[in-house]
């Protein structure tokens, strides 16, 4: 059984709201905060793929937070064109990481699209985060220092259809990255992961629980 609640959490002056997602018994859980894909465009914790990988995590026993970010439903603000938006990864991560039943040295950050390049972003010089998950990860725009700025162990993942996220070119930046980085190919999936929720999310959850249990 899992255990899903909602809540809220400030980042900055502004609330957010967001999703527990938590499996059954008192932990202490490693737990991952999960980012969605772009606000301007339709993207919310409520996503396809945002909502299979909470699932996929709280059944390997690993505590999961979704979250809005500012401007996006119930979530005070405006978007940001990614700038306050890494203000609330970090105010999820904070929060998460200060909850009874959460083991704050054991923390994961993972995001899909806009949420991938945001949480790269993010994880740059962040020493309590234990490892990084990054779906369909965006090229265009993509800053070298990002890439090289969290060492921990790194996941990239997309779909062999993605027309944003190319698999060779994600592959080779993993030759950029410093520390522990793999990178798979989803055979027929594209951007928007529809049909291939439950391969995607099998393997973030395997992941995260090779780094965080």
């Amino acid at each position: 059984m899992i255990r899903e609640g909602q809540m809220s959490f400030p980042s900055g002056e502004l609330n957010l709201e967001g999703e527990w997602h938590l499996p059954q018994g008192q932990g202490p859980f490693p737990a991952v905060v999960v980012c969605h894909p772009h606000p301007l465009y339709g993207g919310s914790m409520n996503n396809n793929v945002v909502y299979s990988v909470c699932l996929a995590l709280t059944e390997t026993n690993i505590a999961a937070l979704r979250f809005n970010f500012r401007g996006v439903e119930g979530s005070q603000g405006s978007y940001d064109s990614g700038e306050g938006e890494a203000d609330d990864i970090a105010a999820a991560l904070s929060y998460i990481g200060s909850q009874p039943g959460v083991d704050p040295a054991h923390l994961g950050l993972c995001g899909y699209s806009f949420g991938a390049g945001v949480a790269l972003r993010t994880a740059t010089g962040n020493a309590e985060l234990k490892a990084l998950a990054l779906v369909s990860l965006p090229l265009q725009g993509l800053e070298e220092d990002a890439i090289k700025g969290f060492t921990g162990p790194k996941l990239l993942v997309s779909g062999d259809a993605d027309l944003f996220s190319h698999g060779g070119e994600l592959e080779g930046l993993l030759r950029g990255m410093l520390g522990v980085a793999e990178w798979e190919s989803v055979s027929g999936a594209d951007h928007f992961w529809g049909g291939y929720e439950g391969v995607l999310s099998s393997r973030i959850a395997r992941f995260f629980s090779q780094h965080l249990l």
